[in-house]
This record gives C-alpha cells, sequence and structure tokens, in this order.
C-alpha cells in the first residue's frame, strides 16, 4: 500500500521546494503520486496553473509510475467567488481543485465550507468544526473532506472525521506539504487516523481513497 498526497505547496505559493524537488522526495519517501496544489485567487491562478502545467507535461512524460496532478488550493477567498474560480480553474487546466476550509488556527471568511462544498470541489482541506449540512451538500457534490496531517489543521481531526463518517461521507488524509519533514509515513498517517478515532477498517478505506480520487482525476475525472 503507497500513500497518495493530494495536498502540497511549491515555491509558486508558501511552499520552500520548487516542483522537481518536491515530487523527487516524495518519491524518496515511498509515495505513490502526488497533487501540487498551490495557494491561489484571482490574481495568480493563472500563473501557478501555467507553470505548473509545463512541469507536469515534462514529468509525466517520463515519469514511470508516479504521477503528478495539479491545481490549486482556492485560499481566503470570498465565498462569493469560489464557485467561479473553481470554474475558471478547471477551463485553466487544474487536474484538483482543494479549498482552504474553515480551520480553526485562521481567521477563514465563514460561509467557506459551504461555498466550497455548493461548488463541488475535489477536497474540502482542514474544514474546521464542519456542519451536518454542509457534508450532506458536499457528498451530493462528490467532495472528499480531508484529515490533515499539518500541525494546527489536525486540531479537529476528531470532530471532522466523527461527522462525515456518521454521515457516511468520504475521507482523505493529506500533508498539506510545504517543506521536508512535512510528509508522513504510511504508518504515521494510519496513526493519525485511528487517532482521529477510525477503526483500522475504516483506516485502510481512507488511505485507499487517496489512491482512488488520485486515479479519478488522472484519468481526466471519469
Amino acid at each position: 500500500m503507497k500513500l497518495y498526497d493530494l495536498h502540497t505547496h511549491t515555491t509558486f505559493s508558501d511552499g520552500v521546494l520548487i516542483p522537481a524537488e518536491s515530487v523527487r522526495r516524495a518519491i524518496t519517501d515511498g509515495y505513490g503520486g502526488m497533487a501540487i496544489t498551490d495557494h491561489a485567487d484571482e490574481s495568480n491562478y493563472l500563473l501557478i496553473l501555467e507553470n505548473q502545467l509545463r512541469f507536469k507535461e515534462q514529468f509525466n512524460a517520463k515519469s514511470g509510475d508516479f504521477k503528478v496532478l495539479i491545481g490549486i488550493e482556492i485560499t481566503h477567498v470570498e465565498p462569493d467567488r469560489i464557485g467561479e474560480l473553481t470554474v475558471k480553474a478547471r477551463k485553466a487546466g487544474a487536474d484538483i481543485i482543494v479549498v482552504h476550509g474553515e480551520t480553526i488556527v485562521e481567521p477563514v471568511a465563514e460561509g467557506t465550507n459551504l461555498a466550497a462544498v455548493e461548488a463541488g470541489v475535489d477536497i474540502l482541506a482542514h474544514p474546521g468544526l464542519i456542519t451536518e449540512d454542509e457534508v450532506k451538500k458536499g457528498m451530493a457534490n462528490g467532495v472528499f473532506f480531508e484529515i490533515s496531517t499539518r500541525k494546527g489543521h489536525s486540531i479537529t481531526n476528531g470532530h471532522v472525521a466523527k461527522t462525515v463518517l456518521e454521515l457516511g461521507g468520504e475521507l482523505v488524509i493529506n500533508n498539506d506539504y510545504h517543506a521536508p519533514g512535512d510528509r508522513v509515513s504510511l504508518s504515521q498517517a494510519q496513526r493519525i487516523l485511528m487517532g482521529a478515532g477510525l477503526t483500522e477498517q475504516q483506516t485502510e478505506k481512507v488511505i485507499n481513497n487517496n489512491k482512488v480520487l488520485f486515479n479519478r482525476l488522472y484519468g481526466g475525472r471519469k
């Protein structure tokens, strides 16, 4: 079993590594694939996608089994702009859309979680004290909800896991990778999920969800 990291950052936002080094480190860390999802708003999403697309095309053509997806993490964007930016980014070539959810450790605008699930983004990252209504709307639109390995954002993992699983929604686990040291091992990811209250069977399913979603998006949203 291999992990697939669907939430990472490079020097195109606040990460410390260029794409090539970030990917190389993911390979040596034993991951099966990764998505580059730099922080974006209306001002920079085209710059990010145009540059990451060049990297993806060159890398994936020669990479063997390990592949890269490119996209953005819509971050601190006014909720009423999230749906439109999601559409624009997909038209510009994004394989994956993540939204920076209402983590309790940052002043994210109220309504961000709801706007993200209504837009049908791929992943709602670190959604904090997410409500049942938000989860239900996300489930109807195929949204996956993130369990975060990142310090701070992970504080509400237990609430997210409990709320999503009780309603029958789908979880993924991501590193929100910014720098060396942020990427956890498979065994550590399993422990983090179990620490959020998941059973061994639920833990295995979440880890598999990352692979399933990665392959779906790599195949062109089939």
